[in-house]
């Protein structure tokens, strides 16, 4: 059983910037393939970011490329989301997700075995 808390999330301004924090149990964290979603009200859970087990490989949906960095530090067990140039309409719960396979997950919600609880981000305009 592999168990992720979010931290980072908060209100800020449109034009600023947040770090999602998601810290996983687990011994073979390097293997994860990890993920972040993240769901508005009344939307469906959307795929937003995705890193391999080894950090090397990254997919991002189009609305966040070039503001949002995945990143990941193995020896902590901890994924990262850096999001800068915040919009209004990033205002979510962000959620990660691991999938406990060498498989790389993506941006199929249904590749991942595990899910976090969710941290709220909110951006005022």
């Amino acid at each position: 059983q592999v168990q992720l808390v979010e931290s980072g999330g908060g209100l800020v301004q449109a034009g600023g910037s947040l770090r999602l924090s998601c810290e996983a149990s687990g011994r073979t964290f390097r293997q994860y393939g990890m993920g972040w979603f993240r769901q508005a009200p009344g939307l469906e859970r959307e795929f937003v970011a995705a890193i391999s087990g080894s950090g090397y490989r990254t997919d991002y949906v189009d609305s966040v490329k070039g503001r949002f960095t995945i990143s990941r530090d193995n020896a902590k067990n901890t994924v990262y989301l850096q999001m800068n140039s915040l919009k209004p309409e990033d205002t979510a719960i962000y959620y990660c997700a691991a999938r406990e396979s060498l498989l790389y997950g993506g941006n199929d919600p249904t590749n991942y075995d595990y899910w976090g609880q969710g941290t709220q981000v909110t951006v005022s305009s």
